[in-house]
C-alpha cells in the first residue's frame, strides 16, 4: 500500500535512478499522475509537463475504457471492447467530443498558453497513478512518440500485472513498483487516493518550473 501520491512518487523515483544522467522530460497524466510525477521529477533534477489524455468511456458504463484520446489528435480504441457493449459509430463519436472538448479545456488551464516542453531526441518519462486497462496510458505513450521523443520509459507505482506486460509494446521501458497478480483498482493499492483538482496540478507545474530556474539562473 502506498500512504498517497506523494508517497507512490518517492517510492517510484527510486526505481528510476538509472536516469539520471540522461535528457530527461518527465510528463504526468492529469489528475492524479501529475502528483506522482511530481516527485519523479525532483528527484531527477527534471522538468515537469502534464501530458492530457482522456478515457472514452462506454456511455452506460463510463468506469468500462473502450479507448482514449490524447493531444495531436491521438486515438487509441479497443474494438473488442466497443463491440462486445454495442456501441454503435454514432454513441462513439459523442463520446469522443466531449472528451476532447475535455482535454483541450485542460490542456490551456494547465499550461496558460504556454508551449509544451521539447521532446525531440529526449527521453521521455510518462507517469500516472496507476494502471488498469493502459487505454490512456497507451495513448500518452503514442503522443510521446508523435513529438520525436527519442526513449519513452512508463512509470507507474502500480499496475495489473497483464497490463503492464503489454504496454511493453507501446513503451521502450515499464517500470513499476508493484504488479499484483489479482487488481481490481488503482485507488485500491493507496491509503489516500482523493481526487486531485486542477488547482493543484497547476502548482505542482509551476512550482517544478521555479525550482529549475533557480538550479540554472538565466
Amino acid at each position: 500500500m502506498f500512504r498517497n501520491r506523494s508517497d507512490a512518487g518517492h517510492r517510484l523515483a527510486q526505481m528510476l535512478t538509472f536516469l539520471h544522467d540522461a535528457d530527461v522530460v518527465v510528463l504526468g497524466l492529469p489528475r492524479g499522475g501529475v502528483v506522482v510525477a511530481a516527485e519523479v521529477a525532483r528527484a531527477l533534477r527534471a522538468p515537469l509537463d502534464v501530458l492530457v489524455v482522456r478515457k472514452l468511456g462506454v456511455p452506460y458504463q463510463p468506469e468500462v475504457a473502450m479507448g482514449a484520446v490524447g493531444e495531436d489528435g491521438v486515438r487509441v480504441l479497443n474494438p473488442t471492447v466497443i463491440e462486445a457493449a454495442g456501441v454503435s459509430a454514432a454513441a462513439l463519436d459523442r463520446v469522443e467530443q466531449a472528451e476532447r472538448a475535455e482535454l483541450d479545456r485542460r490542456v490551456q488551464r494547465y499550461r496558460h498558453g504556454r508551449d509544451a516542453e521539447a521532446l525531440a531526441e529526449r527521453t521521455v518519462v510518462v507517469v500516472d497513478d496507476g494502471i488498469a486497462t493502459g487505454a490512456t496510458a497507451r495513448a500518452a505513450c503514442q503522443v510521446a512518440r508523435a513529438r520525436g521523443a527519442a526513449h519513452v520509459v512508463l512509470a507507474v507505482p502500480v499496475a495489473a500485472a497483464d497490463t503492464a506486460e503489454d504496454m511493453r509494446a507501446v513503451a521502450d521501458q515499464v517500470v513499476c513498483v508493484d504488479t499484483p497478480r489479482f487488481f481490481m483498482a488503482v485507488g485500491e493499492h493507496y491509503d489516500d487516493f482523493r481526487q486531485t483538482s486542477d488547482e493543484e496540478v497547476v502548482a505542482l507545474l509551476e512550482g517544478s518550473a521555479h525550482i529549475l530556474e533557480g538550479r540554472h539562473p538565466r
